[in-house]
């Protein structure tokens, strides 16, 4: 196996950075002979930075991100960050589910970093590339040390997650809350379990996605949902996003945003490809509403929206509360940018 454009990334104006993210000599690689991870290859290694700059293009509220992990055993079909999985030359569709990329060193790299004096306090944002409570956080254990690290400098921070793991950090994440901002999403697109199958497969459960927010609600953490994605002709029937909304709000989640599906190059073919394969008869609807690009027309994405809201202020959801972000982190808005250079490594 080869990875290209391994150790660089561009900085301001697309020129290299440096330091790169790891170093072509610190990849160790190894797989595990148990049931949750038969099948899967992890890649550990040592990361110069954990700390990415969100794209100045971007809508966030923040400009910072901390991913762990590069791609993401929750095997979502739609998932944008398969794109990201091309920079390294690993393969954007079952490469993404089944090689991951273990940052091991990050919660020391986040803490020296966090400590230097060029650091501001900026608001970071964690799950917005990939999930970094996903299957491999079991056995990794990163995310203790991350939050440890962002509470002892009172650091704001939220997560946007679809795994039920991060109820194993509540205490962590109530310590921090009570020295800084903390912002916690969870992910919950539709309930339809036979769609869950197929196309978020090694995912929780939505119910026992909401049963995370009515923990962590329960426990003092506002919890925010984001409804995403709606899927269209697939989780969109008025009927299905009432289902959806009503059991959000029965939560007790503090807010409620929909995201409608958007296709970006990497997610696209492996998506149609799902779709081809599960609802032939929707290839061409999908083709003539996506024509224009990775986006759903404004006009679907509007219809979709004014559904939503209006079904959360019937079912009673109020307005998000303090120390939460302005919005829900939303996944493709803060991508680790792409590396640059003619840098390999390869892997034996």
């Amino acid at each position: 196996m080869r990875w290209q454009n391994l150790t660089q990334e561009p900085g301001e104006h697309g020129r290299a950075a440096d330091p790169a993210l790891f170093g072509a000599d610190a990849v160790t690689t190894r797989t595990f002979d148990t049931p949750e991870f038969r099948g899967i290859t992890f890649h550990e290694v040592r990361a110069r930075s954990v700390l990415n700059r969100v794209p100045g293009a971007s809508r966030m509220p923040f400009e910072w991100t901390v991913n762990p992990y590069r791609g993401c055993t929750h095997a979502c079909v739609y998932c944008f960050a398969r794109r990201s999985h091309g920079y390294l030359d690993l393969d954007t569709g079952i490469g993404f589910d089944t090689q991951i990329v273990v940052k091991v060193n990050a919660p020391e790299v986040l803490r020296r970093d966090l400590a230097s004096p060029r650091w501001r306090g900026e608001h970071v944002a964690m799950g917005t590339n990939v999930d970094c409570y996903q299957r491999a956080e079991g056995r990794y254990r990163l995310m203790p040390g991350i939050l440890a690290a962002l509470r002892d400098r009172t650091n704001p921070f939220s997560i946007l997650t679809k795994g039920t793991l991060i109820l194993r950090d509540l205490d962590l994440l109530r310590q921090a809350a009570e020295v800084t901002d903390v912002g916690v999403s969870v992910s919950v697109g539709f309930l339809d379990e036979a769609l869950w199958r197929t196309v978020e497969p090694g995912t929780p459960v939505p119910e026992r996605r909401l049963e995370v927010v009515r923990a962590l609600t329960g426990a003092g953490l506002g919890c925010g949902v984001l409804m995403a994605p709606v899927l269209p002709f697939l989780s969109d029937h008025p009927d299905q996003l009432r289902a959806t909304v009503r059991a959000i709000a029965a939560s007790g989640a503090t807010s409620v945003t929909p995201l409608t599906l958007h296709l970006r190059p990497g997610a696209r073919e492996w998506f149609m490809s799902w779709l081809a394969r599960h609802h032939p008869h929707l290839v061409a609807r999908y083709d003539r509403l996506y024509a224009s690009g990775a986006y759903a027309p404004n006009w679907y994405q509007r219809r979709i929206t004014r559904q939503v809201h209006e079904l959360a202020r019937e079912y009673g959801i109020g307005p998000t509360r303090g120390g939460m972000p302005r919005r829900p982190p939303q996944p493709g808005d803060a991508e680790e940018p792409e590396p640059a250079g003619p840098v390999q490594l390869s892997l034996l």
